[in-house]
């Protein structure tokens, strides 16, 4: 099993999509966002020409207005692995969900437990104060889950205080206690740029979303009967959008905001990989040609595995640029 991660923008759904053609593999999706139906532009899914020529699992599997969480990406996902393996056929996951990823690799952190009490004190809180202050508290007691996780995602920013309230402990030194690995049933291949071109990548894509049609996702989303959950209105694209639609900022405000956060998710994607082991990380050249980079893949592959690898050439593969 190959897994190919790397932060927003690598290019890495575009090199699974080649990789999965090269060695006929179903592709898995390790994304907290594509999960979602109708949330096609803002989450840069794979156009659909390559949905219909190769198997994506993960992918439009659960409504907006639905909630979804690292205990359902275990079941979903397990359950794709198995389905696969019956068919013996390679696998190829792709994403850059970190939280997913260590859960895949090495486990469930499952935490203490929950206290109605605490939590209904913090959410108060974050009504009356304003969830910039919660955050902010979040900074001081764990700055560390503080970088992995979003200012406007209240949901992760009041557990966070919640553990820390149960356990005077940060959750993110708790976390260093997940045991399990399964990261040996994995060739994990990262994805390495330069920060500069990481930016303008991310900055290019945000500009490609709007162009798009992101604004028009978004307002038809809105209008559906069922609420948009708090999961998919903090998504970044869809939260800065929704702002702009309220008229609490202008597009070309909201559209930086976007590039910002994205680029902070990529910076706290980095800190989250480097807690992972194993990780053979493939430096990417702008100019370098897919061909070439695909044929780098194969040829690390093969080093590994052999088994996994093919010698055809990969210049007859058929591509989607």
């Amino acid at each position: 099993m190959t897994l190919i991660l790397g932060v927003t923008a690598s290019g890495k759904g575009r090199l699974a999509f080649r990789l999965a053609q090269q060695i006929d593999a179903e592709i898995i999706s390790i994304d907290s966002m594509k999960v979602y139906r109708r949330m096609d532009i803002g989450t840069a899914k794979p156009p659909k020409e390559a949905r219909a020529m190769l198997k994506y699992h993960l992918i439009d599997i659960i409504e907006p207005g639905d909630s979804f969480n690292v205990g359902l990406f275990l079941e979903h996902s397990s359950s794709a692995i198995k389905q696969i393996k019956r068919r013996n056929l390679p696998i190829v996951a792709v994403g850059g969900t970190a939280l997913y990823i260590k859960a895949l690799l090495y486990g469930l952190f499952e935490g203490p437990g929950t206290d109605e009490k605490i939590r209904n004190q913090l959410q108060q809180r974050a009504e009356a104060e304003g969830l910039k202050q919660l955050y902010r508290q979040l900074e001081t007691v764990d700055s560390i889950a503080a970088q992995r996780i979003h200012p406007n995602d209240a949901k992760r920013i009041i557990r966070a205080l919640e553990v820390y309230e149960l356990t005077g402990k940060p959750i993110s030194a708790l976390q260093q206690q997940w045991k399990h690995d399964a990261g040996n049933d994995w060739t994990i291949i990262g994805l390495r740029s330069d920060k500069a071109e990481a930016n303008r990548r991310i900055n290019s894509r945000v500009k490609k979303m709007v162009a798009a049609g992101l604004i028009d996702e978004v307002k038809s989303l809105l209008a559906e009967d069922k609420p948009l959950s708090k999961q998919a209105q903090c998504a970044i694209g869809y939260a800065e959008i929704i702002d702009y639609l309220n008229g609490k900022t202008s597009l070309e405000d909201a559209t930086e905001l976007i590039k910002k956060n994205t680029r902070r998710l990529a910076k706290n994607q980095r800190t989250w990989f480097k807690t992972f082991k194993n990780i053979n990380w493939l430096a990417l050249n702008p100019e370098e040609q897919p061909e070439k980079t695909l044929t780098r893949i194969m040829a690390l592959l093969n080093n590994i595995n052999p088994d996994l690898a093919d010698e055809s050439s990969t210049s007859d593969t058929n591509l989607i640029a």
